[in-house]
């Protein structure tokens, strides 16, 4: 993991979140790529150009929060776009090569109700770069235990769980796989393949509506630092994949981060 990106808001928590990922990225020797977006809606008649303005106001802001943590000796660099959010970020991304996108929960939201805001929400599920949500406030630890929550264990695709493996090694963590049948399960769903197979330390089962409801009911026992699932179009996030903000009573973690893995298909 070289290269980590991560998008800045204006919450309050963005100066803890963004000394959790000077430490995180410290631990892998990786390049922080710390970022805003902004865009421009401009009205008829408007002769003002705002462009150059909200850059120099962009990139000030963000330098002001750098400035806030201590990097470490982590190679931070700032940057400011202009564009809309999830194609500018894909753009970033692709271009600096990212690994691993480093997002809060709750980016501008201030409603205590809300997990995932509508700009998180939107990084989530509209890119298909891998994602680890940290949770407000939170601070640094190592990874040792990890679970890893799947409705189906089939991987077509050949990178799909090179973040996953590269936080196991990093932490020389123990990987517990929880296969959950849904309704929707299919034959052959629980096959696991030589690949998955060589990360995992131990394998449980849950029968439940949602690959969700299977976490909910199992993660207490296992006790995990970090929670893993796909990000798929009827997945984890299945309930609420037509609305961008998550509620806490949808899905609460405000006690794990949680890794969101490009599709496995």
């Amino acid at each position: 993991m070289k290269n980590i990106l991560v998008p800045v808001g204006s919450s309050k928590n963005a100066v803890s979140h963004l000394q959790y990922a000077v430490d995180f990225a410290k631990e892998f020797g990786a390049k922080l790529y710390v970022v805003q977006v902004f865009n421009v809606y401009t009205k008829a008649g408007t002769m003002i150009k705002v462009d150059a303005i909200l850059e120099r106001e962009s990139l000030e802001f963000l330098k002001a929060h750098v400035a806030k943590v201590d990097t470490k000796g982590v190679e931070v660099i700032v940057k400011t776009f202009k564009g809309k959010l999830v194609e500018t970020l894909e753009l970033v991304c692709k271009m600096a090569d990212i690994d691993l996108i480093l997002i809060e929960p709750r980016t501008n939201s201030i409603k205590d109700e809300v997990y995932l805001g509508k700009t998180s929400g939107k990084i989530i599920k509209q890119t298909n770069v891998p994602a680890l949500i940290v949770p407000e406030g939170f601070k640094y630890k190592p990874i040792s235990n990890i679970l890893l929550a799947l409705k189906s264990a089939i991987i077509k695709n050949d990178n799909a769980l090179i973040p996953l493996k590269d936080i196991q090694n990093q932490y020389r963590a123990s990987v517990n796989l929880l296969l959950v049948k849904t309704p929707f399960h299919n034959e052959g769903d629980f096959d696991i393949n030589e690949e998955l197979s060589s990360i995992i330390s131990n394998i449980s089962y849950s029968e439940n509506a949602t690959t969700f409801q299977g976490v909910l009911e199992n993660y207490k026992e296992i006790h995990p630092d970090l929670l893993c699932v796909v990000r798929r179009k009827r997945g984890f996030f299945t309930k609420l994949w037509e609305n961008n903000t998550i509620l806490k009573k949808d899905f609460n973690s405000s006690t794990l981060p949680v890794l969101v893995l490009s599709g496995l298909k």
